[in-house]
């Protein structure tokens, strides 16, 4: 964490014992403070009402089918404490349940491949969007949703750089971090994301809101 932040509080959810574990430690060590960790969802819940945390970090299969647990109680989750972020991890790219999810309810929720929690700094990242209420999706989801055919939809109407600014939004990436990986100037991204907000007929309001909702049409094509 940076010098006089608040460390965010973390509950890990991971029917894996080496794996949490490691995820404990990895967060500890960034300076995160690890308030609780489960196996199950059950135990989850209780946790969750007792300790107040800003985000739950959240395995899709759990005990004891190991199908979609972790998605539902996510869904639990948002309904029982809608202040309490949800970023879902997964071992495989999932763009069914968990993308419902997640439009159903994009604020403070997120999605990220296992294979990200080696990044430190990509996985605090994340956490830390989602517990500031902001969306996180993995760009390899991003990247299968691209792929999927779909009738006439307004996003067949962005060029391929706002397709690309989109799928950036998708990710979770501030304005900043998308002019350095796009290699734009910040006035020319704003132009873009104008006209994604146009052509997807957003109306104006707080930027941020917008950001959600454009993510939500791009994640429900």
């Amino acid at each position: 964490m940076r010098p006089g932040e608040v460390a965010v509080r973390v509950i890990v959810a991971e029917d894996s014992v080496l794996l949490r574990a490691g995820l404990v430690r990895l967060l500890t060590d960034d300076g995160m403070d690890v308030v609780g960790e489960v196996g199950d969802c059950a135990e989850l819940t209780r946790l969750v009402a007792e300790r107040a945390p800003d985000v739950v970090l959240l395995d899709i299969r759990m005990p004891p089918t190991h199908t979609d647990e972790g998605i539902r109680a996510a869904t639990a989750l948002r309904e029982q404490h809608p202040a309490v972020g949800v970023l879902l991890l997964s071992q495989y790219v999932e763009t069914g349940a968990a993308v419902r999810a997640l439009t159903e309810s994009p604020n403070g929720f997120g999605y990220l491949l296992k294979e990200r929690v080696t990044d430190v700094a990509e996985l605090r990242d994340a956490l830390l969007r989602v517990a500031k209420g902001e969306s996180v999706v993995d760009p390899q989801v991003i990247a299968r949703l691209l792929g999927r055919r779909r009738p006439d939809h307004p996003l067949d109407t962005l060029t391929p750089r706002e397709r690309e600014v989109l799928a950036g939004i998708a990710e979770g990436r501030s304005n900043e971090a998308l002019t350095q990986h796009l290699g734009i100037s910040t006035k020319t991204l704003e132009t873009h994301i104008r006209s994604i907000f146009g052509k997807l007929g957003l109306e104006p309001d707080l930027g941020y809101h917008r950001r959600v909702q454009a993510v939500v049409t791009y994640l429900r094509a």
